[in-house]
């Protein structure tokens, strides 16, 4: 079982990080990776990937933050180049629900990280929040066999879903989908292919039922492969083992 998408550099995971990774190792959890938002973040990120050989971590920029992280394609490659634990990058992309940056600010930079991702033939971990057809125009434009989109918590709607699916987009389910009122999501779920399927908690955020309103950590993310199970009509065994392989085949 793989926790593909979590911020141990965000408290209260990063004081407590041995008991979280313990936790984790203990429910069958072989990998956790963590996801940058910040240049901060990456600087904790670093550290946080020498803690115990199940964490790797990614280098990226969160569309909130981009105001006052400004990367470009180099910088990204050069860092990721310079260590074997850094596999992805991300976390990317557009969110224009909140505007917590300016829109155009935001699609440089996910530009920026497009490109890297295609220079280092690695996944692009993608945020995506009201942005449907602004992302559509972008991979248009940036068709290429090497880039890797992985849609990170993924509760848009079925037909985006379809669309992405013409780029080999993968999609990764949060705890978002235990929850009773999450119906839709549920059944756009059921509607993408076991292959393109990743599970993630992105604790210490979204704990999934029963769980909910608590600080989440990467061994929850038990329950939502669980859920996505029911979902498919898998045993959670094979749900966890196909996941798995799905992340192993993206991210080699």
């Amino acid at each position: 079982m793989i926790d593909y998408h979590c911020h141990l550099d965000f408290e209260p995971l990063l004081s407590n990080l041995d008991e979280v990774v313990q936790r984790s190792k203990d429910i069958g959890i072989k990998k956790i990776l963590t996801i940058c938002t910040t240049l901060n973040s990456f600087i904790k990120i670093k550290d946080i990937v020498n803690r115990d050989e199940i964490i790797f971590g990614t280098y990226g920029i969160h569309p909130h933050e981009v105001k006052n992280n400004k990367v470009d394609s180099k910088t990204i490659i050069n860092e990721i180049s310079n260590n074997k634990k850094i596999i992805g990058i991300g976390e990317t992309g557009l969110d224009f629900f909140y505007n917590h940056s300016e829109k155009s600010d935001q699609i440089k930079s996910f530009e920026v990280h497009i490109e890297a991702a295609i220079r280092l033939k690695i996944p692009l971990i993608i945020h995506s929040r009201n942005a449907e057809k602004e992302m559509l125009d972008i991979f248009n434009n940036y068709r290429n066999e090497n880039l890797k989109i992985l849609m990170h918590c993924y509760t848009g709607s079925k037909n985006f879903a379809e669309k992405l699916l013409a780029f080999n987009a993968y999609f990764s389910a949060s705890g978002i989908i235990t929850f009773k009122n999450s119906k839709e999501l549920q059944e756009t779920f059921r509607f993408i292919p076991l292959d393109r399927l990743l599970i993630e908690t992105d604790s210490p955020y979204l704990a999934p039922e029963p769980h909910r309103g608590k600080k989440n950590e990467p061994s929850f993310v038990i329950h939502t492969a669980e859920k996505l199970a029911n979902l498919k009509n898998l045993p959670s065994i094979e749900l966890i083992n196909k996941t798995s392989l799905n992340f192993e085949n993206l991210f080699n």
